[in-house]
């Protein structure tokens, strides 16, 4: 509440406003357009200039108009509306902030240029997308990982399904949210978190919004690949409505009330290619008949030679359906002067449902022979055998969010300003998947001998194009026959829930001042979060060929869909045998859910608390160094975060042998609780220095931290014996033990500096550049560390492999550029055109090691024994991002184009522990189109995606192919009513 008040307080000294919301230039099949398009912008800019700044710069201080007069066209009564207004309000925020900030704004509902609000953060400078199911979802800033960035909700966290801390910004329509701030640099009454940057989600004020608004909005949607799926529709839907109006309470004041509400009915069906997410590392020197022959990492590390496998690879086809509901509603009374409160509420739900389809190659490290490697170890051909089987998958997953607050700010003198904030998040993810396996067998489902008389199929795996690995079976395989698939049926029921709760309340106080210093705040915070995951499995399998044959025959389907894979280069594999799950579970088990399992015990069930108390002291201040004004702010942040783990390992029970002990699993669990906390003091100070009357110098130097997410603080540990049957002690009989997550992992701290330049020459037009120093502590390792476990009653102390925060020193330097600009110097109708380009170079040295093959630490000795593969950077982090936009508005007519470049990143697995795993480069193209028909009718026509990117992975190096998906594109036609 503070930092609002202050900028209130400051307007007046700010100058020309304008704002930096520009695309990034990226550096592929944009750059050349790109550069041409900037000197081209640079140009008009010149041109555009209509107000010699000299001769304003000499205009009286005390006038507000004179101020911002340099950065204004001679227009004053035209109305701007649409793209354009979005842009100079965006310019408008970024101009009057404190910090380096980069913002979207618009004064009129609806018009964030987005579907999403993660789509709508991607247009702002330095902001870019991870993309799941064709859409956006977590948001990297600077080419820095979502789990480095933090995000509020009008000041708030934000609770999370996936057990990370990035906001699924999906859940959130872009319509019912009026503005996004980016602060690129801290202050200290931000809420931590935030070593990239803080997104601030700003929902409606309906007394500052300050007009009555009735507004309506229907798409529907066209999506080309749920148009290949067999017996389904190719389009959906979405509305949107909502209410603001403001009330004359007479004594009681004034009272706003802004309703949103949202109904997405939009399905994303998806193609993919997967290799597990385990890959060995195979001794090429030798022929295994069984699975390859690993080595170690001493072996490696010696310089054996040796190629990366998966353990199995997967076609996958899905049909899915996708139901969003959303609400938002806010209540802002002022029953005088003194007192504005400020009531507000969040709540989505979404129903998802997936048919899954997979054929699977479940041993493909299996009697590989021809085996062809490159010098990175990847494998990029082989041949070998493997069973095959035909796996349906049925997935329902139920996700609600509810969120909200009341705030209360007092006015309770002329210079004293007190506020408090209590708020509730909180989101539920219910995933419930019944699947069904069923493999080859040397007898088909009759009975009769295959032509290849095997339960392993023998197989091409070549993945020499680099992109898209390509399976081939013998041709004697036939994967579309259905009794082929005859023999191992295995039924699966799977039900993951999670739930993640914040509760946060916060309290500050701010006093102004004459002279040099303007304001002091001060506040304190207190939030209290628990994130809970329980899985429950039940398993069944079953061996009567009888029951195999009536199940396998009633429930055959044919393949559901047209197409599969058409778009992937020369894949074989279009097609195969599908089953009905739903169906065999009814023939196998007699009912579609056989409901959970009566223990929901789990090793990687996990139940996380965390207790922050934070707060800060923050002094603004605003004058002037000789004769440049300088306003900014300097504060310190201090933050006591404590930390505890609860998780569950195997019940083992000590036996007495001949010569010595051994132990026995008991088919019980034994509670781990473990604990963590720390202190960190978050400094940071902001300077403006007003070069000119257009251009703005800024100065920032903050420490920050960013949090692991809770799922990788778990403290399930999964043992695994030592084989034999005799032991001297407990500690030998174990072979090691597999950690869930790290509950002593400690948050990533960083000193950072940022030095911004920015040139303001009229409001629709900014030309600002920054660049900005990281310097990190240390970065993640494996290591060795000793827990101890109560087995058998005594005290046993076992090295744990887990992930743990090293000593190493890294740093990021970077560079960000942007450039907006309404081309007004041209002849009419030709000035509405506008271009917005942004650029974001980031250098990093940051190291992750993979989990398995990677460096690993004894933390007792700091003995290192090499890995023998690279490690990746920064989860997230990305060297180069960009965005470049073309618009056009003349009178109604609205055009636009968007293109999004982010190059390849590494992203870690939400749980952490896990090996390393590569996103390759991303390059997206959006368009959009609206008329305004009159006053009150908009017509409205979008494209996303429109040239079907791929999403490509890797593991665990880069350009060993993991997985690619296909999405498609999608195309939305709507109206939207306003009264």
């Amino acid at each position: 509440m503070g930092r609002f008040r202050q900028q209130a307080a400051l307007t007046s000294r700010s100058r020309s406003r304008s704002r930096s919301r520009s695309r990034s230039r990226s550096r592929s099949r944009v750059l050349s357009g790109g550069v041409a398009l900037w000197c081209l912008t640079i140009a008009s800019v010149a041109a555009a200039q209509t107000v010699d700044p000299v001769s304003a710069a000499t205009a009286s201080d005390d006038s507000a108009a004179a101020q911002t007069a340099p950065a204004q066209e001679s227009e004053p009564d035209i109305v701007v509306t649409g793209i354009r207004q979005t842009i100079e309000s965006s310019i408008a925020v970024k101009r009057q902030e404190m910090a380096i900030v980069d913002a979207l704004n618009s004064t009129e509902i609806g018009d964030l240029p987005a579907l999403s609000i993660g789509e709508a953060i991607q247009t702002i400078t330095g902001a870019t997308s991870h993309q799941e199911k064709g859409g956006a979802t977590e948001i990297a800033l600077r080419g820095l990982g979502s789990f480095l960035s933090a995000t509020t909700f009008n000041g708030r966290e934000a609770s999370n399904g996936s057990g990370d801390r990035a906001v699924n910004f999906n859940q959130f329509p872009s319509e019912l949210v009026s503005g996004i701030k980016i602060y690129k640099s801290q202050q200290a009454d931000l809420i931590e978190g935030g070593v990239a940057g803080t997104i601030e989600l700003e929902t409606l004020r309906p007394l500052d919004y300050g007009k009555r608004s009735i507004q309506v909005e229907l798409k529907g949607n066209y999506n080309p690949y749920q148009d290949k799926i067999r017996g389904q529709g190719a389009w959906g839907w979405r509305g949107t409505a909502s209410y603001v109006d403001q009330f004359d309470l007479g004594s009681l004041g004034e009272l706003g009330i802004a309703l949103g509400v949202q109904r997405n009915q939009v399905n994303n069906p998806e193609e993919t290619y997967a290799a597990s997410s385990t890959y060995y590392a195979c001794n090429p020197l030798t022929n295994a008949t069984g699975n390859c022959n690993e080595i170690t990492r001493q072996q490696g590390a010696a310089g054996s030679p040796f190629y990366l496998a998966p353990s199995s690879v997967t076609f996958r086809q899905m049909t899915e359906s996708d139901k969003r509901d959303a609400f938002m509603g806010s209540l802002q009374w002022k029953p005088n002067s003194k007192i504005d409160i400020n009531l507000d509420f969040q709540y989505s739900k979404r129903d998802y449902t997936e048919d899954r389809h997979d054929l699977t190659l479940a041993e493909t490290r299996y009697s590989l022979r021809n085996v062809q490697y490159d010098d990175q170890h990847r494998m990029v051909y082989a041949t070998g055998i493997s069973s095959v089987d035909a796996i349906g998958n049925y997935l329902t997953r139920d996700e609600e969010y509810l969120g909200g607050g009341a705030s209360i700010s007092w006015k309770a003198t002329d210079r004293l300003t007190i506020s408090t904030d209590v708020s509730y998040s909180q989101t539920k993810r219910d995933t419930l998947q019944r699947s069904v396996r069923l493999r080859t067998d040397p007898f088909d489902i009759n009975n009769v001998r295959t032509p290849i008389n095997n339960q392993r199929i023998p197989y091409t795996y070549d993945a020499r194009n680099g992109f898209a690995t390509q399976i081939s079976f013998d041709p004697r395989f036939n994967a579309n026959d259905w009794s082929l698939f005859s023999d191992d049926a295995r039924l699966r029921r799977d039900d993951e829930y999670k739930q993640d709760k914040i509760f946060a309340a916060r309290l500050d106080a701010g006093y102004e001042f004459d002279g040099f210093l303007k304001r002091i705040d001060i506040g304190g915070r207190y939030s209290h979060r628990r994130y809970i995951n329980i899985n429950n499995i039940v398993e069944v399998t079953q061996d009567d060929r009888a029951v195999d044959k009536r199940v396998n025959e009633a429930c055959r389907t044919p393949f559901p869909q047209t197409g599969y894979l058409h778009d992937a280069p020369n894949q074989s594999i279009t097609s195969w045998a599908t089953f009905d799950t739903l169906c065999q579970f009814r023939g196998y088990l007699g009912t579609e859910d056989p409901g959970i399992g009566a223990d929901t015990r789990a090793v990687d069930n996990a139940d996380v608390t965390e207790k922050v108390w934070s707060g800060y002291v923050m002094g603004t201040y605003d004058s002037e160094l000789g004769s440049t004004p300088i306003r900014g702010n300097f504060g310190v942040r201090l933050v006591q975060t404590d930390l505890r783990s609860i998780g569950l390992r195997a019940g083992l029970d000590v036996v007495p042998v001949s010569g010595g002990i051994k132990l026995v699993e008991n088919n019980d669990f034994a509670t781990q609780t473990l604990t963590n906390s720390y202190f960190r003091a978050l400094p940071s100070v902001n300077a403006n220095f007003e070069l000119s009357p257009t251009v703005v110098a800024r100065v920032a130097a903050y420490r920050a931290m960013s949090r692991p997410a809770p799922s990788d603080l778990a403290a399930g540990r999964s043992i695994t014996l030592e084989d034999g049957t005799e032991f001297a002690n407990i500690a030998d009989a174990i072979d090691n033990i597999q950690a869930e997550g790290s509950p002593s992992l400690k948050p990533i701290m960083s000193w950072n500096g940022d030095l911004a330049l920015e040139w303001y020459p009229n409001k629709d037009t900014i030309v600002a550049g920054t660049v900005y120093y990281k310097s990190f502590g240390g970065g993640f390792v494996p290591v060795m560390i000793n827990e101890t476990f109560n087995i058998g009653g005594q005290d046993v102390s076992v090295p744990v492999t887990q992930r743990q925060n090293s000593d190493e020193k890294s740093r990021v330097y970077g560079l960000e550029l942007t450039l907006s600009n309404r081309f007004s110097w041209l002849p009419a109708p030709f000035d509405g055109l506008g271009a917005k380009l942004s650029y974001n170079y980031a250098d990093s040295n940051f190291k992750n090691y993979d989990i398995r093959l990677g460096n690993v630490i004894d933390p007792a000795t700091g003995v290192v024994t090499p890995g023998i593969i690279p490690a990746a950077n920064l989860s997230g982090y990305s060297k180069h991002t960009g965005s470049a936009q073309l618009y056009y508005q003349y009178k109604g007519l609205s055009l636009e184009a968007v293109y999004t470049y982010r190059s390849s990143y590494y992203q870690d697995f939400v749980g952490g522990n896990t090996q390393l795993r590569f996103v390759r480069p991303s390059n997206l193209v959006n368009l959009r189109m609206s008329y305004n028909v009159n006053r009150n009718l908009s017509l409205r026509v979008e494209a996303l995606n429109v040239f079907n990117d791929a999403k490509v992975t890797d593991m665990p190096v880069y350009g060993s192919s993991r997985q690619y998906h296909y999405y498609g594109s999608k195309y939305f036609i709507g109206a939207r009513v306003r009264f």
